[in-house]
């Protein structure tokens, strides 16, 4: 059976802000990002959330039929909605703000998950967002964690802190909690100064490789990633472009480096590639239309394989 990425999380319709003011209809949703980011790579990937029964949540099942990804996962409810959010660009870099509260992605319980999607899966991806949106959605997330390690795959998670949607305090220990029990770990720098209390990117690796991660990839935005095993750790360059909005660059990281690791890369190997992916990925604006595809990541790393 070929081996598939499943991701697990909250999808939301996005309104990018424009040099000339307007905002732009996307698709954004960290964990979708990944998705969707992982497809463009040649990986086999499915998506579990709910949406809404609406308008947006329609716009997603295409978006994801259209890059191929399975959503056998995924249930349209009548009950809530699907999230949006905005993106306002200014000089001191871009903002969100989000409209979310009580959409059907964060009314998922654990009783809502696919076992057969989740047991049949090489690496679950899930974030901090996935678990931030509600008690319920944070449950849900443990039980898919539970679910995937005891069939034998693997689990990923980013942290993706969001203050906006939980507290410090709570933050950390569902996140430490969810990372004990994960394979990788890939962390930004400065939500891990916040949740580690460590600033030194070493330590910070160190913190996350005694909680029980087998990788660390940690992204150290323009200065490259720091990747960190039991065994090795090497700093991985980040790569150079004229970029013009890094949303979800994170997340275009991520999915391309779980695409590699599936493919048979080593951590370090994928950790180039995905620093090139996610670079490309700033070139555009919005979230997904700047994703670049295999041919593009292979035609830039030609360029300058380092």
């Amino acid at each position: 059976m070929t081996a598939k990425l499943v991701c697990l999380g909250e999808p939301m319709l996005e309104f990018n802000q424009q040099p000339d003011g307007r905002y732009l209809p996307g698709h954004g949703g960290d964990t979708s990002n990944c998705a969707i980011a992982a497809a463009r790579q040649g990986a086999k990937v499915e998506y579990v959330t709910h949406l809404g029964a609406d308008a947006f949540g329609d716009s997603f099942m295409d978006l994801w039929a259209r890059e191929g990804i399975d959503t056998s996962g995924v249930r349209q409810v009548a009950t809530a909605p699907t999230g949006v959010y905005f993106v306002t660009h200014t000089d001191a870099g871009h903002q969100f703000s989000y409209f979310r509260e009580g959409s059907a992605s964060s009314r998922m319980g654990p009783e809502d998950l696919p076992r057969e999607a989740l047991e049949t899966a090489d690496i679950l991806h899930v974030s901090g967002i996935s678990q931030a949106i509600s008690t319920s959605a944070a449950d849900a997330v443990f039980a898919a964690i539970d679910m995937v390690k005891s069939a034998g795959g693997r689990v990923s998670y980013d942290t993706n802190l969001r203050l906006k949607l939980w507290p410090i305090n709570r933050a950390r220990a569902v996140i430490h909690a969810a990372m004990a029990r994960c394979d990788i770990a890939l962390p930004g720098l400065e939500d891990a100064t916040l949740l580690t209390g460590e600033d030194d990117p070493d330590r910070i690796a160190d913190f996350y490789l005694a909680l029980g991660a087998k990788i660390v990839a940690l992204t150290l935005g323009a200065e490259g990633t720091l990747v960190a095993t039991p065994d090795d750790r090497q700093r991985i360059t980040g790569r150079r472009v004229e970029a013009v909005d890094a949303t979800a660059a994170g997340d275009t990281f991520d999915g391309a480096f779980l695409a590699r690791l599936i493919e048979g890369d080593t951590p370090f190997e994928a950790a180039r590639y995905a620093n090139a992916a996610a670079a490309l990925s700033t070139q555009g604006y919005g979230a997904v239309a700047p994703m670049p595809y295999r041919a593009d990541v292979e035609a830039f790393l030609q360029k300058d394989p380092r």
